[in-house]
């Protein structure tokens, strides 16, 4: 940032210095020229009245005045340069008047330039004067800055110096701006997954910077509790996979040692449920994974019909209220999957009767499916959706559940871009929302991945 900075601030930064010295230099020598030929106009029409019988005196702060016949003599002159050669021999261009030119006393003989001073000579004839055709002269002493090389020293030198405070203040004021950065840097190396709690210093700069950590630590936060979750996923999935399994075992056991019918009956439900966990485990796991979405139109009234018809026999009768042609695009499968687990949940801890809702409600389509059962609490309303809760004033009505079913119907909704929540009002109300689809359907339905089974069966959706 630094070598940049000072290679472009440096190019234009001299570059002006060169531009503003020159044109100093060419205003400055044409003002003396203007000031040096207006007093030549007023001496010649001086001389064209009469001539002088004494020096010429000062015209205009211009002290250095000479007239000079056409042969070269010197016929007035002003106290200064009285008895002094002519200042220069230059004389107009045929058809011309005026002549510039520029004396210095190192290449005159007179000493009315003395060494080291430089006039600025403007002459303009007059073939008409008293004196008969003359050159009036009239000079103004140069400054010794326009011909000195300190002017050049001291722009160059200023610029030069202003480029280094320059330089100094980026490297000093990008380190500042960088340090903060790089106590980001080592704090994070500091960061182990052992140990996620630590978090990085927000400087108080309330800049990008401070910006960037506060990110960091939100980022570290999401880390520490998708961690955490995965901690208690396994051990809970441990725990859940542990009862079946020692049960099985015991009655196993029990069958082999006694023969009974009913141990060998208990053993395989245990297996059903072992195998309703597993199958329900590797949901979660694909679905952690965000596979593509097919992108199919789905009638959603058709679908949960379709699933209601499929379910057959339940413990609740089911009732319907469906709004036609609520069209959404995603998985056939997955979202009949959602619906199988919102029907099973409503059968599980409804009291009498099961009701489900199909609506389009602006930009979004709605299920909402209904029980008259004890409800959710408000304070549990997030909870029921981590995976393997099960309410305790719900357990005695939980006949094997893995507490999965809700987990699983959220993570599908989110990954079609929609959202599963509990409503408010009596009963257990949960709503799945998604983006309706309003597209043409004469153009098809594109579908990501393979649609005729590139991606591995899910299995049962009810197992």
């Amino acid at each position: 940032m630094t070598v940049a900075t000072v290679t472009l601030f440096g190019v234009i930064l001299f570059a002006g210095v060169f531009v503003i010295s020159s044109l100093f230099l060419a205003r400055a020598r044409d003002d003396l020229q203007e000031q040096a030929a207006a007093a030549a106009r007023r001496l010649t029409v001086l001389i064209d009245r009469s001539r002088f019988t004494g020096p010429i005196p000062k015209l205009d702060d211009v002290r250095f005045l000479q007239v000079v016949d056409g042969a070269g003599r010197v016929v007035a002159a002003d106290a200064e340069l009285a008895g002094a050669p002519p200042l220069t021999r230059a004389r107009p261009r045929p058809g011309e008047s005026l002549v510039n030119d520029r004396v210095c006393g190192e290449k005159t003989a007179t000493d009315a330039v003395p060494p080291g001073t430089c006039l600025v000579v403007v002459g303009l004839f007059d073939d008409a004067s008293a004196y008969g055709p003359v050159m009036a002269y009239a000079a103004v002493r140069e400054p010794a800055a326009l011909r000195s090389p300190s002017l050049f020293v001291l722009l160059y030198g200023s610029a030069t110096l202003l480029l280094g405070l320059m330089a100094w203040g980026t490297w000093y004021g990008v380190g500042r701006v960088l340090a903060p950065v790089e106590r980001i840097r080592r704090g994070l190396e500091r960061i182990s997954a052992e140990d996620l709690s630590r978090r990085i210093e927000v400087p108080a700069t309330r800049d990008e910077v401070a910006e960037l950590a506060v990110t960091v630590n939100d980022t570290l936060a999401r880390l520490q509790n998708a961690v955490d979750r995965h901690r208690r996923f396994v051990s809970d999935a441990s725990h859940e996979l542990r009862s079946p399994i020692t049960a099985m075992t015991v009655r196993l056991e029990a069958g082999m040692a006694e023969r009974r019918d009913e141990d060998w009956a208990a053993a395989l439900a245990d297996a059903y449920r072992l195998s309703a966990i597993v199958q329900d485990l590797l949901m979660l796991a694909r679905l952690d994974a965000a596979p593509p979405v097919r992108n199919e139109r789905i009638d959603l009234g058709e679908l949960v019909s379709e699933e209601i018809r499929r379910r057959g026999k339940t413990r609740l009768p089911v009732t319907t209220s469906i709004q036609p042609g609520v069209i959404v695009r995603g998985h056939r499968l997955r979202l009949a999957r959602v619906l199988t687990n919102l029907l099973s949940n409503a059968d599980r801890y409804g009291d009498t009767r099961v009701h489900v809702t199909v609506r389009a409600t602006g930009e979004l389509a709605e299920v909402e499916v209904l029980d008259d059962g004890p409800g959710i609490p408000p304070e549990k309303r997030e909870q029921v959706f981590e995976r393997f809760t099960r309410l305790d004033a719900t357990r005695s009505r939980d006949t094997g559940g893995s507490g999965l079913g809700l987990p699983i119907a959220r993570d599908i909704a989110h990954a079609h871009g929609g959202t599963l929540l509990v409503g408010e009002g009596p009963g257990g109300r949960l709503i799945l929302r998604l983006l309706r689809d309003q597209s043409d359907p004469a153009v098809g339905d594109p579908a990501v991945g393979d649609p005729a089974g590139g991606e591995p069966d899910l299995g049962d959706p009810d197992p």
